[in-house]
C-alpha cells in the first residue's frame, strides 16, 4: 500500500507539472521563426531549382513502399503547389488563420515528403513532426493577426507540456544522432575524413580538412556535441556555453555542408531552455509577463496523446536493434531514426529480366533515371525492389510473365565493393517485408 500511495502521489505531481501555466513568450517567438523557416523552405525550393531537379527532370518517382500511387503533380504543378504552400507558411509566421495555416501546411509538406525519395533529409522529417506538434499548441495567442482581428483571445500563458514536448523532440534528434555516431568508421575518423575531403577546396580553412587532427576533432566533437548539448542547455551555469557551442557547430555545418534550414531551426530551440522572462524581455518587451502558476486541471486525452507520441519517437530510432543486419549497410530502419551524415556509400546495379515462358534473359540498365535516382538505386534495397516491381509491371503490360534479378555491388565508406543483393532471388515475385529484414540483402563484411 505504501508503494501504491507513493506512485499515486508521484503521478499527481507529474500531471500537475505538465499542466502548470507558464509564460508563452518562447512559443510565440518560436512560431514566428518557424513560420519564416516554413515560408523560406517552400519558396526557396522554387528559386534554387530544387523542384526542377526533384520533380520535373525525373521521369520516374519513387514513393514509400505501399504508397506508390502517391505521385507529384505533372508539368509545372509542383511549382504552383510550393508557391501555395509558402502562403500557408506565411500564415503561420503572421498568425493569420493560424490553425488552418499550420494544419494545411502539415498536410502539404507531408505529401511532398512522401512523393519522392531522391533527397531524403532528416530536417524534412523533423519539419513534419514540428508542424504536427504546432497544430496542437496555442502559438497564435499573442503577436498574431488572429488576436488583432479578434478571432482568438489574447493569452499570455501556456501549459508547461507545450514547452516540454518541443524540448523532448529536439533531445531525440541530438541524443539518437550522437548514439548513431558511435560505430567503428566514425570513431577511427574514416567517415569524417571522406566527408571533409570532399570539401577540401573550401576557402581559407579547406586545406585543414584533410589533416588527421582536424577530421578526428570533428568526429569526436560531433559525438560530444550531440550527446551533451541538451544537458548543457538545461543547466543555468552551462547554458550560455552550450548555446555558443551550438552556434559554432551549426554555423560550421551550414556554411561548409549547406544543409538547408536545419541548423537555424535547431538553434531556435534554445528559446525553450532560457528563462521565459529573459525571452520576453529580449523579444517581446511590450508583452505582459505571466508568472508561472500551479493548476489542478489536467486532461487525460492530452496525456494519452503525449505518451503515445513520446513512445513512438523513442521506438523508431531503437527499432534498428530489433532488425537483423547492419543498418549502415542494409539501410533498414535508417529513416526516422536521426541517423544524420553518418556514412558514404556507392555502387552499381543492373537487372536481368527473364521471360518465364521462353526462358530468354536480357540485361536492363536503368538509364531512364536521373543521376540522383541512380545513386539511390545503387545503395538502397527498397529502391532496387521497387524498380524490379516497375520492370515487372512494364513487361506484364506487354503480355510477358517475367522474373527480375538484381546484380548489385556496393561500397561502404570507401571499402572495396561487396555483393549487395542476392542475384538468385527473383525480386519481381518476392514480397516486401515491412517489419523485418529482407533476406535477399547480402551480409556486410567489414567491422563486424
Amino acid at each position: 500500500m505504501f508503494y501504491f500511495n507513493n506512485y499515486i502521489n508521484l503521478n499527481a505531481i507529474v500531471m500537475k507539472f505538465l499542466f502548470n501555466k507558464i509564460d508563452n513568450s518562447p512559443l510565440i517567438v518560436f512560431r514566428i521563426i518557424f513560420g519564416i523557416v516554413l515560408t523560406a523552405e517552400a519558396w526557396g525550393s522554387i528559386f534554387t531549382g530544387w523542384i526542377q531537379r526533384t520533380y520535373i527532370d525525373p521521369h520516374v518517382h519513387f514513393s514509400p513502399i505501399g504508397l506508390e500511387w502517391l505521385q507529384p503533380f505533372e508539368g509545372n504543378g509542383m511549382f504552383y503547389f510550393y508557391a501555395i504552400m509558402g502562403l500557408f507558411g506565411l500564415g503561420v509566421l503572421l498568425g493569420y488563420f493560424y490553425k488552418i495555416s499550420i494544419i494545411v501546411y502539415t498536410l502539404l509538406w507531408t505529401y511532398c515528403y512522401l512523393t519522392h525519395k531522391i533527397s531524403y533529409n532528416n530536417h524534412y522529417y523533423l519539419m513534419i513532426l514540428l508542424c504536427l506538434i504546432m497544430c496542437f499548441l496555442p502559438a497564435h495567442k499573442y503577436a498574431s493577426i488572429d488576436v488583432k482581428q479578434n478571432r482568438v483571445k489574447k493569452q499570455y500563458f501556456m501549459s508547461n507540456w507545450c514547452k516540454l514536448i518541443l524540448i523532448f523532440q529536439i533531445s531525440c534528434v541530438y541524443i539518437f544522432g550522437g548514439i548513431a555516431k558511435i560505430y567503428p568508421d566514425w570513431l577511427d575518423g574514416t567517415f569524417t575524413k571522406i566527408m571533409l575531403a570532399s570539401k577540401s577546396s573550401f576557402p581559407v580553412i579547406g586545406s585543414y580538412f584533410t589533416k588527421s587532427y582536424f577530421y578526428m576533432t570533428i568526429a569526436y566533437g560531433g559525438i560530444l556535441f550531440d550527446l551533451f548539448v541538451i544537458p548543457l542547455l538545461c543547466f543555468k551555469k552551462t547554458r550560455i556555453f552550450g548555446f555558443l557551442i551550438s552556434i559554432l557547430f551549426h554555423s560550421f555545418n551550414s556554411i561548409v555542408f549547406q544543409v538547408g534550414v536545419f541548423p537555424y531551426l535547431s538553434m531556435s530551440f534554445a528559446l525553450f531552455f532560457f528563462s521565459d522572462s529573459k525571452i520576453q524581455q529580449l523579444f517581446l518587451p511590450k508583452k505582459k509577463y505571466f508568472t508561472a502558476t500551479k493548476t489542478n486541471n489536467t486532461s487525460q486525452k492530452t496525456i494519452a496523446l503525449l505518451s503515445f507520441y513520446c513512445f513512438l519517437q523513442l521506438f523508431l530510432p531503437l527499432r534498428q536493434y530489433f532488425i537483423q543486419g547492419n543498418t549502415f549497410w542494409t539501410e533498414e530502419a535508417h529513416k526516422m531514426s536521426w541517423r544524420m551524415m553518418l556514412r558514404s556509400s556507392s555502387g552499381y546495379t543492373y537487372f536481368k529480366i527473364k521471360n518465364s515462358d521462353t526462358q530468354k534473359t536480357q540485361e536492363h540498365y536503368p538509364n531512364n533515371l536521373s543521376n540522383s535516382q541512380i545513386g539511390l538505386l545503387n545503395t538502397k534495397p527498397d529502391v532496387i525492389w521497387q524498380y524490379a516491381q516497375l520492370l515487372k509491371k512494364q513487361e506484364n503490360e506487354k503480355g510477358n510473365s517475367v522474373e527480375v534479378y538484381a546484380i548489385s555491388h556496393k561500397s561502404l565508406n570507401g571499402r572495396p565493393r561487396q555483393e549487395f543483393i542476392d542475384p538468385t532471388v527473383d525480386l519481381a515475385n518476392t514480397s516486401w517485408n515491412y517489419f523485418s529484414h529482407q533476406p535477399w540483402i547480402r551480409s556486410f563484411k567489414g567491422w563486424e
